[in-house]
């Protein structure tokens, strides 16, 4: 892919620095001349210029990018970057960073927003799935389709350990995509086993009850699950 980022801080660079490791191409951009670190990530292209600038996203060929990332400390300017990729360029894919929570409300398809990723709300997902064992997490989630990213790291006693994936009756508009295991990543097959201590992510859409999945995985395949 071609990707603009724009935000040439240490969020910006750590993803131009985990995309070219993917083989993407990556143009970095930013308006601040002390951000032009360019031998951190000698690989990327750099541009000194306002990504928040039409003259300068015409510059970088914005139409010709796959997705554009506004990846700056300034909420107002990411909104902007987002509306212009989208509106004027027409990038099919724009990610953009929630600096404060309160803001989030903005980063909507009205701004030309795909997707926002809130690092405050990623962090306390990530605190919250480091002690909460058995308890659904939710992770992230899509703003333009309302679906959700949750995990659950199964307990010792969970039911629906020593079950094969196939053995589970998962509730609908629910997938099971990824069963993390110690160091492991396993794409998940109808024969699996579940174990103690697998990291489950799933992916559930808006329609959804989560309530239901948490009743799942606290009833033993067969058994009837208990109601409210």
């Amino acid at each position: 892919m071609k990707v603009l980022i724009a935000g040439a801080g240490s969020v910006g660079r750590s993803i131009a620095r985990d995309l070219l490791d993917h083989g993407h191409e990556v143009l970095l951009m930013d308006h601040n001349p002390s951000a032009m670190r360019v031998a951190q990530v000698a690989e990327a292209e750099w541009m000194l210029a306002d990504a928040c600038e039409m003259a300068a996203l015409r510059e970088a060929a914005t139409e010709g990018m796959d997705v554009v990332v506004a990846a700056t400390g300034d909420d107002k300017a990411n909104l902007v970057v987002s509306f212009l990729s989208k509106t004027e360029f027409g990038v099919p894919r724009t990610v953009a960073r929630v600096n404060n929570p309160r803001n989030e409300w903005m980063y909507d398809a009205q701004w030309g927003v795909d997707v926002a990723v809130s690092t405050p709300r990623i962090m306390t997902a990530m605190v919250e799935e480091a002690v909460a064992i058995g308890d659904l997490v939710k992770v992230f989630t899509f703003h333009q389709s309302g679906a959700s990213i949750i995990e659950v790291t199964l307990p010792t006693d969970a039911p629906v350990v020593g079950s094969t994936v196939r053995e589970i009756d998962w509730p609908s508009e629910t997938v099971l995509s990824c069963i993390v295991r110690g160091d492991r990543t396993i794409a998940p097959s109808p024969a699996d086993t579940l174990e103690a201590r697998d990291e489950l992510l799933f992916i559930v859409s808006a329609e959804a009850d989560p309530e239901s999945l948490d009743r799942v995985l606290r009833t033993a395949p067969g058994a009837t699950q208990p109601t409210d």
